[in-house]
This record gives C-alpha cells, structure tokens and sequence, in this order.
C-alpha cells in the first residue's frame, strides 16, 4: 500500500541527489575551469576525476537505494567539507548562503543515515531477500 511514507523517501532521495548529479556532469562539461577554480581554492586539481565519480556515483546510489547510509554519512561529510573550502568567506552574503545550503544538505543526508532509503530501494530489497532466505 503506497503512503507518503513510501512515496515521499525515494522522491526525497531523488531530490537531494540531482544537485550532486547535475554538478558532477556539469565538471566533466566544464572540467578545465572546474580544476583550475579547486586550484584557486588551494585543492588539488588532480582531485576533480575523484570528485566526478564521487558526485555522480554517489548520486546514483542514492537514487537507487544502494548502500544509503553509508553512502549518504560520506555525501553529507562531502557538503560540510566543501561548504569550509568553497564557501567560507562570510563577508560575502551569497557565500554565506552556499554555505547554509551545504549545511543544509548535510542535514538531509543525515536523515538519510538516520531513516534509510525506505520500501522503494535496493537497500529494502536486498534486506527483504536476506530475511527470506534465513
């Protein structure tokens, strides 16, 4: 039986992923300038294909329900990390708003490390299959 419950944990899990999705894509269409802006920043440019396969794939298995938690502890440590290097200078209104939004994000996360991926996700299949099977 569906119930916001149900419905409302993998649009969550969507939502909060696409932001990640579409900036990890948006490296690879923009790479060179990405890396040169996280050498401005002091990070080391040969870090970005790291950090594509991280924003993407870690988007991925959130959408999916793979590995939730897990996945979701290192999203959110991901946001909190890059809000201090990226988004730090508080003189500047519209970074101080970068800023909160990561933190923001980080909290969803966290609820996501809290709650789970909910019915419709990898993670409830697989816990279902294993309960079967004992």
């Amino acid at each position: 039986m569906l119930n916001y419950h149900s419905v409302a944990a993998p649009v969550g899990r969507v939502l909060i992923s696409l932001l990640f999705l579409v900036a990890g894509l948006g490296k690879i269409a923009a790479y060179h300038g990405t890396q040169s802006y996280m050498e401005a920043k002091g990070v080391p440019g040969s870090l970005l294909p790291v950090t594509i396969l991280f924003e993407v794939g870690f988007s991925l298995a959130i959408i999916i329900g793979w590995q939730t938690r897990l996945v979701a502890l290192a999203m959110a440590g991901f946001s909190l990390i890059t809000a201090a290097i990226f988004h730090s200078d508080f003189s500047n209104e519209i970074q101080f708003i970068m800023f909160m939004k990561n933190v923001a994000i980080a909290g969803g996360f966290l609820f996501l490390v809290a709650h789970g991926a909910g019915a419709f996700s990898l993670d409830h299949y697989f816990s279902r299959r294993r309960v079967a099977g004992q």
